[in-house]
């Protein structure tokens, strides 16, 4: 018989017994739906080591690598503690160190903290202001970088978070952030696969982590970044990622804009439909995709069609929240 913790009680699982239904005989509200791991919808995380190797089937390696599996499928082999997907987050005060304009609506944000704060470039966190309001902004930089986590925050028009983050919060400031989350992040594993990524708006910035992070890892194969947006005022960071393709051989960077105006140096066109044309067979790729929901929907079936695994597919799609 095995033990179940999560938080501070304790469940048995009797023997032959999987841990779902150990936790539905304790009355844990934990969601379930076949009990035959193909609706993932019981997946839940081990805290205290790898869960056995058979309840991740199916599962994205990024959720693999952080110990995620299916309870449905689980017989522990022995006392877990387990943490379930709909938990209250907890949440970290850091302190604003900058705070500045990357383009006419974009907020480049730095908060610090004074303890390691771990996460994967590209995952996302909620940040909190003293009210309670909140909201979820992917992370921009990579944890090598320094104990700092950066956004890139675009102004909406009536957004209460969006305004009070342009507007009332300052350098010195605190504000309340969550534990990081999200599986759309690099992993070092077979650096010699092609990697797209496809991002409109302030989708740049998960990706901008994903990139640096890929690069710095010594990714050897194909990286394509696609960043779209309207008008070219409303991109951002263009020299510098101009500069990075110009030092890395096999990173190549296009600035699309899908308005009427398209000056030199830029690509007339949809991000996502300007990647789907440049490349062919999808085939053994890994792609990246965030930003407005439709493009991420479209550009995941079209992605799939060319050849490229679902498994292989990791997207973050950006729900504007204007109130």
């Amino acid at each position: 018989m095995a033990n179940l913790t999560i938080e501070e009680k304790t469940y048995s699982c009797q023997p032959d017994e999987t841990v779902l239904d150990a936790l539905l005989r304790g009355n844990v509200n934990i969601s379930y739906a076949c009990k035959k791991g193909n609706c993932h919808s019981c997946m839940v995380r081990s805290l205290n080591g790898a869960p056995p190797e058979n309840t991740q089937v199916g599962l994205k390696s990024t959720l693999k690598a952080h110990h995620h599996f299916l309870a449905c499928l689980c017989l522990p082999e022995q006392d877990m503690t387990l943490k379930l997907p709909d938990q209250s987050e907890f949440y970290t005060e850091g302190t604003v160190v900058v705070n500045d304009m990357l383009n006419r609506n974009t907020l480049l944000l730095i908060i610090a903290f004074k303890d390691a704060f771990e996460f994967n470039a590209g995952q996302f966190v909620n940040l909190q202001r003293p009210d309670g309001l909140t909201r979820s902004y992917s992370i921009a930089n990579t944890p090598q970088e320094s104990n700092t986590l950066e956004f890139h925050i675009r102004r909406l028009p009536g957004g209460k978070f969006s305004e009070w983050l342009h507007d009332g919060i300052k350098a010195g400031d605190t504000i309340a952030v969550s534990e990081p989350r999200g599986h759309c992040f690099y992993l070092p594993e077979r650096r010699e696969q092609g990697l797209l990524l496809v991002g409109t708006g302030t989708g740049l910035a998960p990706l901008a982590g994903i990139l640096t992070d890929a690069l710095a890892h010594g990714h050897t194969g194909p990286i394509y970044l696609f960043h779209g947006s309207r008008e070219a005022e409303d991109l951002y960071r263009i020299d510098e990622l101009r500069q990075l393709a110009a030092q890395h051989p096999n990173f190549h960077y296009m600035p699309c804009l899908s308005g009427p105006h398209v000056p030199e140096g830029f690509t007339a066109g949809r991000a996502n439909d300007v990647a789907l044309a440049t490349l062919g067979d999808l085939k053994g790729w890994r792609i990246f995709l965030c930003g407005h929901p439709d493009m991420v929907n479209q550009t995941k079936i079209a992605a799939f069609l060319k050849g490229a695994s679902s498994t292989d597919i990791y997207a973050d799609a950006f729900l504007s929240t204007p109130v």
